[in-house]
This record gives structure tokens, sequence and C-alpha cells, in this order.
């Protein structure tokens, strides 16, 4: 099952959404999942246990590149087009 993290600066109102989107694309996609979301604070302490961590661009340099997480950075946080692009590109 993929364990999957949405993070936006307080935790409560664009990853909320992020999630929601998440979930709606990832079931389209046929993938079996498991969507949580976080301040971008607690998102750092608890990505090691999250195998995605999908956030807005300006977020990304706040997490480690190096962590077993791969982070994506979403331009457009409503776009279920380009949130389908780009964890269709971190899961190959």
């Amino acid at each position: 099952m993929l364990k999957v993290l949405a993070a936006c600066g307080n935790g409560m109102g664009s990853s909320l959404i992020i999630k929601m989107k998440i979930e709606k694309v990832l079931k389209a996609m046929g993938l079996e999942c498991e969507v949580h979301h976080a301040s971008v604070g607690q998102a750092k302490a608890e990505a090691v246990n999250f195998d995605l961590v999908l956030v807005s661009e300006q977020l990304v340099k706040e997490f480690n590149p190096k962590g077993k997480a791969k982070i994506v950075g979403l331009i457009n946080l409503l776009s279920e087009e380009e949130i389908r692009t780009k964890v269709e590109k971190a899961l190959q």
C-alpha cells in the first residue's frame, strides 16, 4: 500500500484539499493508498513514514531530498492532471 502525506503551511486548508485530490487521482490510477495531511513542521518529522510527500512547489526546499519519502512539489494544488503526472514520475 502506498503511503502518501499532503502538507501545507498550517496543515489545515490546503493540505486537506490536496489529500482529497490525491485520493481521487490515485483511486483512478488503480493504486491502493493511505493518504494523510499535516503541517510542514509535522510532515518534516513524519516524512520517513511515507512513500510520497506532496507539497506546494515553494515548500519543497523544507524537506530532506535524501530521505525515504519522495518529495513532490505542486504548482497548482487543485490540478488532478499535475498530481497524476508528478506521482507517476515519482513512482518510476
